[in-house]
């Protein structure tokens, strides 16, 4: 699937169900076919960790396509005692960490399909 916000295009992997997204980027890099994890959540507000990740990732919380919040640069995590990372959304995007700031994404910003 591709998506948009301020114009910085993203391909993305789309996880639905409850074993991919409790999976996510664990143990996986960004390559040529995507460069952006979409979690299709439903609900309200969520958690995410970074446990077995291997790169730094920007976590982007996301209402009614409205970016409501943004964790920066977040670090992975090698053991139980993960930080835990809150927001509320109905889709949360991973990005590589560093991303929102490179291309000046921020909260308030609409995401576009």
């Amino acid at each position: 699937m591709l998506l948009s916000i301020n114009n910085s295009k993203f391909k993305v992997k789309v996880l639905v169900s409850e074993k991919e997204t409790q999976k996510g980027m664990m143990g996986k890099k960004f390559d040529k076919d995507f460069n952006g994890m979409l979690f299709m959540m439903g609900g309200d507000e969520h958690c995410f960790w970074m446990n077995n990740c291997i790169i730094n990732l920007d976590i982007i919380f996301i209402k009614d396509d409205i970016i409501t919040k943004i964790h920066h640069n977040c670090p992975p995590c090698k053991d139980d005692e993960c930080r835990n990372y809150c927001g509320e959304g109905d889709i949360v995007l991973e990005v590589k960490g560093g991303t929102c700031k490179q291309k000046g994404i921020s909260e308030g910003d609409e995401l576009v399909y």
